[in-house]
């Protein structure tokens, strides 16, 4: 069974000031293709289809224009929630989708109930794993205290049950949307951890086939049998060295895979250019970023005039303008924000305590800063999705 897996549409997201809605109708059309070209069987959707949980009238007149393109080709598609998705509103309708050969899986509940599809060689079994926000699924899943690892492994003992009462031979595949050990995020991905915790290890789904993931922006192999596809187009300058792909993977009749990377539409390349002002003006090396879109960050040691009016004459597509003054780390004058780069909430709440109070905080404490950070976080999460 020949798969296409994809991932992180996000549809309705800008990049900085850039509406992406064009480049994403255009991946649309580039993934309808290669569906129709490259004789797929099946299309996978790890997550995250929209940028928000109340998209934009524009990103779901495109999310609709997907979802009858791919119904049109007769050819499946399964597709989860992700955790930039409104679970609830994604999954509206998806009863009557399902005739049309369109599988939501956004309920939780449903972790062990598979979307079954055949070929020449017996059924194939595609488990959809929505992204389990801890707080919110405990109960669910019977969970102690809730965590990534915990609730994660409760949904695949479901699906280790479910494929046990198949007949011998059932090939099974699991889309999920996590971050996952060993994977390389970017800046563009929200912020998921629990109790300073987002990763969850790989094995925590041995025992099937194939793992279609989604959530990181970068398209990875972490074993040959748990990959992501990465996003189809970048959503932050730390993108640009990335390969925007989808996976086209071989699922033999042994369970088998063999899997190769198919290359996005690139609407236009990214560049990170660093340095002194009237150096990145001058350099003629630079050239061939004068029509990528343009993160500059200047070096000078005090702010040059009209900075960006300036980059914009040579690099017309600069977006983001980041100063960072060559000074030496313990110069008072070193910026707020770079002090902090790098560091989380829980660090940064316990750096306060010890600036205020003299002394970090014990054990006890930092375990209560991390339950009011992970608190305010399921809370947003709730009151975004009941929106």
């Amino acid at each position: 069974m020949r798969i296409l897996h994809t991932s992180d549409w996000h549809l309705g997201r800008a990049f900085h000031r850039v509406s992406m809605l064009g480049a994403q109708a255009g991946f649309i059309d580039h993934l309808v293709t290669t569906v129709r070209e490259r004789d797929v069987d099946a299309v996978l959707v790890s997550g995250d289809v929209y940028d928000r949980a109340v998209p934009p009238l524009a990103a779901v007149e495109l999310y609709d224009d997907a979802l009858h393109r791919l119904a049109e080709l007769g050819v499946p598609t399964v597709m989860i929630s992700g955790n930039h998705d409104s679970a609830r509103r994604l999954g509206v309708g998806a009863g009557l989708l399902d005739r049309a050969g369109i599988h939501l899986r956004t309920d939780a509940s449903a972790a062990g109930v598979p979307v079954v599809l055949a070929d020449a060689h017996g059924d194939v079994a595609f488990y959809g794993l929505p992204y389990l926000e801890p707080a919110l699924v405990k109960d669910e899943f019977a969970v102690d205290r809730p965590g990534h690892e915990a609730v994660l492994a409760a949904a695949m003992e479901r699906v280790r049950s479910d494929l046990a009462t198949r007949a011998p031979g059932t090939r099974s595949v699991v889309l999920a949307h996590a971050f996952v050990t060993g994977g390389a995020p970017s800046d563009s991905e929200r912020d998921i951890s629990v109790g300073g915790v987002s990763s969850v290890p790989a094995g925590v789904f041995d025992g099937v086939d194939y793992v279609a993931l989604g959530h990181l922006h970068g398209s990875q192999t972490l074993t040959e049998r748990v990959r992501y596809s990465g996003s189809p187009l970048p959503y932050s300058f730390s993108e640009a060295d990335h390969r925007k792909s989808m996976w086209l993977v071989d699922l033999g009749a042994d369970g088998s895979i063999d899997a190769e990377p198919v290359d996005c539409p690139v609407p236009r390349r990214l560049a990170r250019v660093r340095g002194r002002l009237d150096e990145l003006l001058d350099d003629p090396g630079l050239a061939r970023h004068e029509d990528a879109w343009v993160e500059a960050t200047l070096t000078d040691p005090v702010r040059p005039a009209e900075p960006m009016a300036r980059l914009c004459a040579r690099f017309p597509h600069t977006l983001s303008l980041v100063f960072d003054p060559e000074r030496a780390p313990d110069d008072p004058d070193v910026s707020y924000a770079r002090r902090l780069a790098g560091r989380d909430d829980q660090q940064i709440a316990e750096d306060f305590v010890a600036h205020v109070r003299g002394t970090g905080p014990d054990p006890h404490e930092q375990a209560v800063l991390r339950d009011a950070f992970d608190a305010v976080r399921a809370d947003e999460t709730l009151r975004e999705t009941a929106r």
